[in-house]
């Protein structure tokens, strides 16, 4: 692959030092009205260096935890749940669950931040909203870091996430509901039973009834089960648009079997816009973790010093 490397796989756990999070919540607008956006925030509150990691479709803040303690000591770390997931509100029309209410939203986080520009880690959507705010001529990402993702979209593939993502489903137990996630996440690689754990407590919400569920807003689904073919090809011209827009550093790392950025993307990815570095992580797919001593450090080495 031009312009692309191989890198083994992660097999142990980061032993970082107990540092606490600060959780802070943003007011952010969408047309239907205010939204609260929550996040942590690691590291020094009036360190200028930031850097903002935002997680994949289903998935919230706490993807990060270990990479932000690891970088916490040099950047402030920002980790928000996007709205609809987590700890932030549900929007009132779920037909604003798109990524360009998000990235606004990610703007009004940035402004609230106080700097007028910031490094970026985004995972498979967080890469998306990425990709749109790094196109802006303004400069306001420094250094782009995509995990997985790319400016290629599949019609049939998002309608079937949209099925997927606005199941209800509940479980009577939480080592019910941690194997079902395990289960469905099979391509994010090896991991430890504790990491598994840790990874379902971060999406799961207990009832008053005892039963487990998604903490996200099954409503996410809606625009992703009225996609049709020609608005996904529209959307990926505009993706492609504003990736070859994008003039800061930038490094793509793929999943060796990953079915959402294909090795032909990838490598046009190296050759196109901001003509990406892109290493590839063997025996795992969509989408590698930051849970590893080896990941962690392929974003330390990316980062500046």
């Amino acid at each position: 692959m031009s312009g692309q490397q191989k890198i083994n796989p992660a097999r142990h756990t980061t032993a970082a030092p107990n540092i606490a999070a600060r959780i802070r919540k943003v007011q952010c607008m969408s047309p239907a009205g205010l939204h609260r956006m929550a996040y942590k925030e690691w590291g020094a509150a009036d360190n200028p260096d930031v850097v903002v990691c935002v997680h994949g479709l289903t998935r919230v803040s706490g993807d990060f935890d270990e990479l932000a303690r690891a970088l916490s000591k040099r950047y402030r770390v920002i980790c928000p749940d996007i709205v609809g997931r987590g700890l932030s509100d549900h929007l009132r029309d779920p037909q604003h669950y798109q990524v360009l209410q998000y990235a606004a939203d990610m703007v009004t986080l940035i402004a609230r931040l106080d700097v007028d520009a910031v490094h970026w880690v985004g995972t498979s959507l967080g890469g998306l909203i990425g990709i749109v705010l790094a196109a802006q001529p303004t400069g306001l990402i420094r250094s782009l870091l995509l995990n997985d993702i790319g400016p290629v979209l599949d019609a049939s593939a998002m309608a079937r996430i949209g099925q997927y993502i606005g199941q209800d489903l509940q479980f009577d137990t939480f080592e019910q509901a941690r194997d079902h996630v395990r289960q469905v996440s099979l391509s994010f690689g090896e991991h430890t039973d504790a990491q598994w754990d840790k990874m379902a407590a971060d999406v799961l919400m207990q009832d008053e009834a005892g039963k487990w569920y998604f903490s996200y807003d099954l409503r996410l689904a809606i625009p992703y089960q009225a996609m049709t073919e020609e608005d996904a090809r529209l959307a990926q011209q505009q993706l492609w648009a504003a990736y070859d827009a994008i003039r800061c550093p930038t490094l793509l790392l793929r999943g060796e079997t990953s079915d959402m950025v294909s090795r032909e993307t990838a490598n046009e990815m190296t050759q196109r816009g901001p003509n990406a570095r892109c290493i590839e992580l063997r025996n795992v797919g969509h989408a590698p973790t930051f849970l590893s001593d080896e990941h962690i450090a392929l974003v330390r080495h990316f980062l500046p010093k």
